[in-house]
């Protein structure tokens, strides 16, 4: 059984009480910065990528500084992150994009972030929402695995669904917060491998956490 609206946001009413001070944790300090950030996140943890933006950022300014040198200084400078050759050549197309297309600034409409290069749907959404004020829920794998678990979504649902049922579910001037809450209630308290299901004030109303005790007791 799936929550019910009601039901959907009196958990997601516990879970902003836990997290009242939710926010986007990748260090920034305006829209091209955050571009940059979210792209180097993807399948990274945001505090790796918060080790590595303070230099790149005092480093480079705008797009132009990252066209202006090699790539292969480029992925020196973010080496310490997953996968950071195919981002550097992503960092590259997208500040190419930036300056031929948006003269050097920032989309703010998701449909056009999109088209730049590395920024998915996640990153389009989490770019309006945090550096735009724009509501939107990006689906990264907290919110998806959170929906789940506490039946918001469905199991089989994909990334989309989950995000078009949240936003049926969740009044529009509570998504961005409740993006933010939901990813925070994900990574240190629903946690992939172990959650805390003992501790947890939905236990009552979570059937993955219910089937998860049961399985301990025995």
């Amino acid at each position: 059984m799936m929550l019910s609206k009601k039901q959907t946001i009196e958990v997601l009413d516990v879970i902003a009480n836990m997290y009242p001070d939710a926010e986007c944790e990748l260090v920034h300090s305006n829209p091209f910065e955050l571009v940059i950030a979210v792209l180097l996140s993807a399948q990274c943890t945001d505090v790796l990528v918060n080790k590595v933006t303070p230099g790149l950022f005092s480093k480079y300014k705008q797009p132009e500084d990252y066209l202006a040198v090699p790539i292969e200084e480029l992925e020196q400078d973010i080496r310490s992150i997953g996968l950071f050759r195919s981002k550097a050549k992503n960092i590259k197309k997208l500040c190419q994009t930036l300056i031929e297309e948006y003269n050097g600034e920032v989309p703010k409409e998701r449909d056009e972030l999109v088209k730049l290069a590395g920024v998915g749907r996640k990153t389009a959404n989490v770019v309006t929402s945090v550096a735009f004020g724009i509501p939107a829920i990006a689906v990264d794998t907290h919110v998806e695995r959170v929906s789940k678990r506490l039946a918001i979504c469905r199991w089989k649902d994909s990334v989309l669904q989950v995000e078009e049922t949240l936003m049926k579910k969740i009044p529009e001037d509570r998504w961005s917060d409740c993006h933010h809450q939901l990813i925070f209630f994900g990574r240190y308290h629903c946690k992939a491998q172990s959650p805390q299901c003992e501790t947890c004030p939905l236990l009552d109303d979570c059937r993955e956490g219910k089937k998860r005790m049961k399985a301990r007791v025995k």
